[in-house]
């Protein structure tokens, strides 16, 4: 089993990066689409992402492709061919938007490269895109290419809960999560640490994924769940690890009291100062992506673009080596706190975070110079 990447900060040797072509995801109802509504679905997705967002955003990720190679890292990037095609299941119909995100749907551990069941209808056949790269892969050495089981979501797969009485922030807010029928969960939710991983149960994962999960991985292997830190999407805003020993969390979320124990002999470093959501990015979210959220709403038609990232996507950075870690430049007070630990910030112009995924979201480490080790006992 050649490809090898065991946790999030080992001197990086290979990665995987999106691409920003594509529309806004489109959700049908079962049925058959009619040409008509398929043609002003179509339309209107495409006007939530123009022709000058898309470049924009291409741009930013072709810069991060630079910064990378001039690291000496050998960068691959997905197959767009089958993207925003129609297409039907048994239970609903629906235009996938991007591949963009390449952490949010296959999670590398060591030799084995497990591929997701998402929540999200859109996404059923997303993960195509990295197949002509594993492909690759596996006619040179081989790995272990894990799929998870093709879920149904019919629709009915995610209920409303309140949280009561856990803090002043979320004491009797309501929740959505997923429904524990089948196994649900996107590989962002966890964070790799050479044997342990930690899982987060959300909207974007449940307990029986966790479960599903560890008996693929098995003993060699144990995963650990929380559902105290986020209750959204992904971990990838909330916790990230800098070296063994060293937590980045943020401190919004995370306190020492529900710090996950798997922590318990790390370093932490709680972080606050995030940069908030820059003016262009809201004004943009109000006069271009709302308006084709409401259209399409009136369609019968879900997209997605009704919401945006929270600020913390700026937190999502991804480490080239132990000593090095690709941030989004406007975070400021991110890069000086990571170089009060001795990590050199490499800034980059990553604009469109907040509708598209963070740095870290948009790569996929294939290849660090890794081996399996402990670092939570």
């Amino acid at each position: 089993m050649k490809i090898n990447s065991h946790n999030e900060w080992d001197k990086l040797r290979e990665i995987i990066v999106g691409r920003g072509d594509g529309h806004a995801p489109l959700v049908f109802k079962h049925g058959l689409v009619s040409e008509d509504l398929l043609e002003k679905s179509v339309k209107l997705a495409r006007q939530a992402y123009p022709q000058w967002l898309t470049d924009e955003i291409n741009e930013d990720l072709e810069g991060l492709c630079n910064v990378l190679k001039s690291f000496g890292v050998k960068v691959f990037r997905p197959d767009i061919s089958h993207n925003n095609k129609l297409f039907t299941t048994p239970f609903f119909s629906a235009v996938g938007d991007h591949v963009y995100n390449m952490r949010d749907l296959h999670l590398v551990v060591g030799g084995n490269v497990i591929e997701s069941p998402s929540q999200e209808q859109h996404r059923y056949f997303e993960a195509m895109g990295l197949y002509p790269v594993l492909y690759e892969y596996f006619k040179e050495g081989g790995f272990r290419w894990v799929a998870g089981p093709k879920p149904r979501v019919p629709g009915d797969h995610m209920e409303v809960y309140t949280v009561e009485g856990k803090s002043q922030y979320d004491d009797g807010q309501k929740y959505t999560r997923l429904t524990e029928d089948e196994i649900l969960f996107e590989a962002a939710n966890t964070l790799r640490m050479g044997k342990d991983l930690l899982y987060l149960v959300s909207r974007s994962g449940n307990n029986i994924g966790a479960k599903w999960l560890q008996s693929v991985l098995g003993d060699e292997y144990r995963v650990h769940t929380t559902s105290e830190i986020y209750r959204s999407s992904h971990i990838d805003s909330t916790a990230m690890a800098l070296r063994p020993g060293l937590v980045m969390l943020n401190a919004t979320r995370v306190s020492p009291e529900t710090c996950p124990p798997v922590f318990e002999k790390w370093d932490k470093i709680y972080f606050s100062d995030i940069v908030p959501t820059p003016q262009r990015t809201l004004d943009i979210h109000e006069k271009v992506r709302k308006p084709a959220h409401l259209e399409l709403e009136k369609l019968g038609v879900k997209s997605g673009l009704g919401s945006i990232s929270s600020p913390w996507i700026g937190m999502n950075f991804l480490s080239i080596d132990p000593g090095h870690v690709i941030v989004d430049k406007i975070q400021i007070p991110l890069m000086k706190i990571l170089e009060k630990h001795g990590i050199t910030p490499i800034p980059i112009s990553f604009r469109h975070s907040y509708f598209m995924g963070g740095i870290h979201c948009s790569t996929l480490d294939t290849v660090r110079d890794s081996k399996l080790e402990s670092y939570c006992d």
